[in-house]
Formats: C-alpha cells, structure tokens, sequence
C-alpha cells in the first residue's frame, strides 16, 4: 500500500530542483530554454527539439544541452519526470478552448496553425532517428505474410485507410479498430509470422492490451507509432515511431499519422515494386468487370 509520505513524494518537483541548483550556471541560451520548458511544462509534454526550439530562438541542438545540463539523459527523461510530476492529462475540451482562445476568431492565424504545426511535424518525422525507425518497420513489414493496424478513435479511420492501400499493393492486410466485444471478432484474424501496426498514445485502452497480449502469444512483432514521449505499449514494441500531433494544450493536429502510415505503405511498396503492379493490374480487371454490363442485359 502507498502511504502518505510515499504519495508527496512522487510528486517532488525534480525539474523545479534542478533549474534553481543549476540555472545561474547555464549560459543565456540554455537559460532560456530552460526557463520557457518551465513556464511552458505541460506543453513541452507534446513539443519536439525543434518545437522547442522555435519558441526560444534557439537550436535542438541547444534545446538538448540544456536538457543535459539539468542533469536529465535527454528529451524523453525530462518529458518522463515533468509527466509523473504534472499528473492528469487535460480533456479535449479545455484543448480546444485553448486553441480556440489562442486563435482569436481569426481564420488566417487558424490556417497559419495547423501549416506550422505541419511543417514542424514533417520536419520531426524524418529527423535521421525517426528515419531508421521507419526503414526498420518497413523491413518487418517486408517480412510478414499478414499487417494488422490497431487504431482506436481517430486513428480508427487511419486503420481502415492503410489497410486499403496495403490490398491495393498486394498485400494482406486487416484493421483493428473496433471496440468491445466486435474488437474480439477482429482479433481473430492476427496470425503467427503477421505484424503489427499499432497507432496509440500515454493512455492504454483495455483493446490495446488484449491486441498486445495475443501479438505476444503468436509472437507477432510490433511497430509503434505514437506522438508520446512516454507511449503506452512503449515497451513492447520492437519499433517505436514518433509522431507529433501539436502541443499538449492546444486540439491535436492528426494528420502527420496518416502521414506516417503513407511513408510507410509507399516505402514497403517500392521495396517490393513488381508485387504492387500485379495487384494493381489485378485490381483494375476486377473494375472492368465490374463495370462491364451482364450479358443478354
């Protein structure tokens, strides 16, 4: 059982410690970095390097030694500590009223919004870490006779999207994406030597575990993508990917995952080109048929 001086305890302000035992120390652009991640704690939660970055005019490079220079291993460790110590996430509501609230009624600062978040999104995606990561999905998914995509809410539709690109270029593939007892039903069609694709955030729905602990069973392997910096399912995965969806305050932009999904479709398509022109070639006499009138009509 947890008792009371436990529980104070895992809320001990780590970073707050560390800024006011180290910050006299830290030259004026690791200050700087250091004091907005402090004034800014919860959204650093969903900000890369560059995010980061951007609102300190300075580097990643410089966002990363200031990191270090408080003593955390890296972006991640910070993000770890500052999660454990801010405790619950913030609902969808309070995101959109804060992005709404930023925003001003004003449709060109919306537009600039969500091409900035894009733009800082692309960039984070195919940052040399996240690119490895992808060429290692992709080897895995050259490898398996089957490709599950677990997604729950929105990436419901991402699910079925990539599952759709992935017939269209040969390949069998199948979605997970319901919910209760129908998710069971789905989960029936994962089998040993398949992969799997798995869309998901800090929180673990109870689908996701059951999806995990059957990928476990038959020794499927499993390729992450989520936006966290401390993803549920983190662990288990032999691939994580990183994808960023805005800051953690402001509504979700989820785009950059279906992004992410088409890199990974086109990039195991040109691996594997021949394979992709006869399932097309196939597809594409199937549309005639299907258009051709029956005969004697």
């Amino acid at each position: 059982m947890t008792t009371p001086s436990q529980g104070r305890r895992s809320k001990v302000d780590r970073f707050g410690e560390r800024l006011r035992l180290r910050g006299s120390t830290l030259s004026p652009g690791l200050k700087a970095v250091a004091d907005y991640i402090n004034g800014n704690r919860r959204t650093v939660l969903g900000q890369s390097a560059l995010e980061i970055a951007a609102q300190t005019a300075t580097s990643d490079a410089t966002v990363i030694r200031a990191v270090q220079a408080l003593g955390f291993d890296g972006l991640k460790d910070l993000k770890r500590t500052l999660a454990g110590h801010l405790g619950a996430a913030i609902s969808s509501e309070d995101r959109m009223t804060t992005t709404t609230q930023t925003l001003e009624r004003d449709i060109d600062a919306s537009i600039d919004f969500v091409r900035d978040g894009h733009v800082i999104g692309i960039a984070e995606v195919t940052r040399p870490e996240n690119r490895r990561a992808l060429f290692a999905a992709i080897e895995l998914m050259r490898g398996a006779s089957g490709i599950g995509l677990f997604g729950i809410g929105a990436a419901a539709f991402f699910a079925d999207y990539a599952v759709r690109l992935l017939i269209h270029n040969g390949r069998h593939a199948y979605a997970l994406n319901r919910t209760g007892i129908s998710f069971g039903e789905q989960l029936l069609a994962m089998r040993r030597g398949d992969v799997l694709v798995m869309m998901g955030e800090a929180s673990a729905p109870c689908e996701g575990a059951a999806t995990l602990e059957e990928a476990r069973r038959l020794e499927v392997p499993v390729i992450l993508l989520s936006g966290s910096a401390c993803p549920a399912f983190g662990q288990q995965a032999q691939v994580v990917i990183q994808v960023p969806h805005g800051t953690s305050e402001t509504e979700p932009l989820q785009g950059l995952m279906l992004v992410c999904l088409e890199m990974l479709v086109i990039g195991l398509a040109a691996t594997e080109p021949d394979r992709s022109l006869k399932s097309l070639e196939r597809l594409h006499t199937f549309y005639e048929d299907i258009r051709r009138p029956p005969r004697g009509g």
